[in-house]
């Protein structure tokens, strides 16, 4: 087993997050902006895709150095042990980006890291003069940062947030990983009640039942790096075989996904039951004013409409403010509400007790969070 410089990135915002679940994964982390850092090995590799919830994607750091002009790039790339990751028929794209560098141009630097790796391999494979790249896919990434260049191998393929469960989708989904993230904002425990009032495709309440069940969110999907050959099938096995003991299938659950649309209700349902988790959650076509329970002690957690065109500002305070209105009904539940508008809490007509700023996609939001009384002791 040897010992890789791995990276976690991150949406704005979630890098606590992300470092907690790697934690919670036996590494020790460093918390950077839109990335987590870490050291690990193979295991490493499988175990961080199959079980990092709210990371975008996980990628093997090669190499970081300063790099002002591109005979530099060149060399310093060249000087990388790249016969350690690519085997001599590895198919290796270079992408690129560059901010506030004097390496400005991208193509420029693709180029360069490119043929640098080819004439690093061809050293090394001195009986291969062409590289066909027929085999298993490595991804590089070359970033320019203020003249620093870090080059990257993405390990995940497809990004995280891709649990592959989702066959339909409303117009404006909310991506799995900050789904996951907002109900780990939440005081929620499996034991107690959940309802998404908002749910459109089902995010919400798929992603909190599999977090309730301890369901690893890349069980049921592939990653690139497992058609590497020295990562080997034998570490995929296990970390997938863990992962199936680590779930905890009979843990029963309350989670309630609600809609407006009836199409909604219905994408829902199809999304639920291919993440395998049709019988766990209870969809209905409802208004949020008629949100009504007996249960206590629940955790609320919605992305409503957030009225982001001039024309759709009055329908969307209407409905914050008779959100309000029916969720003050319920006295001993948690209500957490994601959304861009800024005069949420005069509108809902109660202040937060608590605001998170997170980004949406592009979009600047706040997760305003109404933490209610805890649960009495057993």
């Amino acid at each position: 087993m040897s010992n890789y410089s791995l990276i976690a990135t991150a949406a704005m915002g979630l890098e606590s997050i992300v470092a907690k679940e790697v934690n919670q994964l036996g590494y020790e982390c460093k918390v950077d902006n839109g990335k987590i850092e870490y050291k690990g090995d193979e295991r490493a590799i499988a175990r961080s895709n199959l079980w990092l919830r709210t990371a975008d994607r996980v990628k093997i750091k090669v190499g970081e150095f300063k790099a002002v002009t591109f005979d530099e790039l060149f060399e310093k790339t060249k000087a990388l042990n790249w016969e350690t990751f690519l085997p001599v028929n590895a198919e290796f794209p270079v992408q690129g980006k560059s901010v506030k560098s004097k390496l400005f141009s991208v193509s420029d630097c693709q180029a360069i890291v490119k043929k640098a790796i080819v004439d690093r391999l061809r050293s090394q494979y001195k009986q291969v003069s062409w590289f066909e790249e027929n085999g298993p896919l490595f991804k590089i990434e070359v970033a320019l940062h203020k003249d620093i260049a870090t080059i990257t191998i993405d390990t995940s393929g497809v990004g995280l947030h891709k649990r592959g469960y989702r066959v339909n989708q409303g117009e404006a989904p909310l991506k799995e990983t900050l789904a996951a993230a907002l109900i780990q904002l939440t005081n929620w425990h499996p034991d107690r009640p959940f309802w998404d009032p908002f749910c459109g495709s089902g995010t919400i309440p798929i992603e909190a039942a599999l977090i309730g069940q301890n369901i690893a969110p890349g069980f049921n999907r592939d990653f690139a790096s497992e058609s590497w050959p020295w990562i080997g099938k034998n570490i995929w096995d296990d970390a997938r075989n863990e992962a199936e003991d680590l779930a905890k299938y009979d843990q029963p659950l309350k989670i309630i996904g609600s809609d407006i649309d009836h199409r909604m209700i219905k994408v829902s349902e199809e999304n639920a039951i291919e993440a395998g988790l049709g019988d766990l959650i209870e969809f209905k076509q409802m208004q949020v004013t008629d949100i009504s329970t007996r249960d206590q002690y629940g955790v609320l957690v919605g992305n409503p409409p957030y009225g982001e065109r001039l024309s759709e500002r009055r329908e969307v305070e209407k409905l914050y403010s008779e959100m309000g209105k029916a969720f003050s009904k319920l006295d001993t539940w948690s209500i957490y509400m994601l959304t861009s508008y800024e005069q949420f809490e005069e509108v809902y007509g109660k202040k937060a007790t608590k605001k998170r700023k997170l980004f949406n996609g592009f979009i600047r939001t706040d997760l305003y969070q109404y933490w209610g009384p805890r649960p009495p002791r057993n």
